[in-house]
């Protein structure tokens, strides 16, 4: 099992680039079993969960093709015969995103069988916002053996209302709609980049969708889409964490490839924390701090409030800042697990409830430690980076199924990282983590 080596004091300085957003790419495969024509996407990260959503895909039927050395980060696929409609448990057992098949096989087989969603242990993601909606569209659905199997001669245009914004409901529902009879209206939807990004793919494949980016979408069904080329947004969560990397090391340190329009809460924190942020561009962020930080309260919220997804990086950030950081996290119920790793390197927090209490200005020092899920991952990352002595990381396969050569990246800027384990071969042949 692999693990990170990390010793910490050095500043990270220079320029970091960002890869494709894995949370885009991952409901943008998913669209390709809309039509029989190729979806060619380019931006394409190179990390865990797309592997396996490539292997999701290809036992359906799917011809896959990824990019050469010239674009190592395109992948074609083509759905010219849909011969199973079933999302495997052990294909699908490691990746929450299995649920994203759901809505497009019904929309194009008429019927799915589609095991439960698994991933990362941070708490409950509901099915049943997908379920409703569908079955709103004129689906049938039936759970059992750990699978949920949906049928449907054709859906239906309907009036849909999420009860709670959902990300995947509302990208498993739009793509559901695209090949819908009729008008289908979605109100209190996902505002999320990836939403956007999903729905301008969609729109390419002759879909006739109004209103995504808000939280009311409006959606024409067609009889049928075609394919399309489209590149993935830069992900704005791997973008994020750099950015804290910068503050946290008192670095120096340039983001490249990301959108700063997507980062606007994360750098607002980052700067009320005390470190400089200069956006460079519509493709870069610039971060400098000198070591002196201060306390900066955050409350998780859906786009475009403080992402999730950044809670246990800006975390680690606020154990290095002079007073008292008031972290709550309102979208999940049980995404603190890396308090413990944090209190183990030296950082005062206290949980109660929703919130968690960070005195700041720790004196955190090296110690081995566990990932538990993939943004704790990134957390305890930081943490080593400026953490004394030498810091071992275990189970850093979490992190593999979302941020793209990461370690490779912080070497490039002055971290002290290395890998120790195994690797494996991507399907391009290049070494991955394992």
């Amino acid at each position: 099992m692999d693990k990170f080596v990390i010793r910490g004091g050095n500043p990270l300085v220079g320029t970091i680039r960002v890869s494709g957003a894995k949370n885009s790419a991952l409901p943008c495969m998913a669209a390709a079993i809309l039509t029989e024509e190729d979806v060619t996407l380019e931006n394409i990260p190179q990390v865990r969960d797309i592997d396996t959503e490539r292997r999701l895909l290809v036992s359906m039927g799917a011809e896959v093709k990824l990019g050469d050395r010239l674009l190592p980060h395109s992948t074609t696929i083509s759905f010219r015969t849909l011969t199973l409609p079933e999302a495997k448990y052990e294909i699908v057992k490691t990746m929450r995103a299995s649920s994203l098949v759901l809505g497009p096989l019904v929309a194009r087989a008429g019927m799915a069988r589609v095991a439960m969603p698994g991933g990362c242990a941070i708490g409950g993601r509901p099915i049943d916002l997908h379920i409703r909606g569908l079955e709103k569209m004129g689906a049938t659905i039936v759970q059992e053996h750990g699978y949920l199997e949906a049928r449907a001669t054709r859906l239906k245009g309907a009036h849909l209302v999420f009860d709670k914004i959902t990300v995947t409901g509302t990208e498993d529902l739009l793509m559901a709609a695209v090949l819908a009879h009729g008008e289908t209206v979605m109100q209190n939807c996902a505002r999320e980049p990836e939403v956007t990004d999903l729905a301008a793919l969609l729109i390419l494949m002759g879909a006739k969708i109004e209103g995504a980016g808000t939280s009311t979408i409006h959606v024409q069904g067609v009889t049928s889409l075609h394919g399309a080329r489209y590149r993935i947004n830069p992900d704005r969560i791997e973008a994020g964490t750099f950015l804290v990397a910068g503050a946290i090391t008192a670095g120096d340190l340039t983001v490249a490839d990301c959108n700063p329009e997507h980062l606007r809460t994360v750098i607002a924190k980052i700067e009320e924390a005390g470190a400089t942020v200069d956006i460079l561009g519509p493709y870069a962020v610039r971060v400098r701090s000198d070591g002196n930080l201060k306390a900066a309260d955050i409350s998780t919220e859906e786009y475009p409030g403080f992402p999730t997804d950044m809670q246990a990086q800006f975390m680690a950030l606020a154990t290095q800042a002079e007073g008292v950081s008031k972290i709550t996290e309102n979208i999940f119920e049980n995404r603190f697990m890396h308090v413990q790793e944090l209190v183990r390197m030296g950082a005062n927090i206290k949980v109660d409830g929703r919130t968690a209490t960070v005195r700041g200005a720790a004196r955190l020092s090296a110690a081995a430690v566990m990932c538990s899920d993939l943004r704790a991952s990134a957390s305890l990352v930081l943490a080593a980076l400026v953490a004394e002595g030498e810091s071992i990381l275990d189970r850093v396969y979490h992190m593999d199924r979302g941020y793209e050569r990461f370690e490779e990246k912080l070497q490039g800027v002055g971290a002290q990282i290395q890998r120790m384990g195994n690797v494996f071969k991507t399907r391009n042949g290049e070494a991955a983590a394992d």
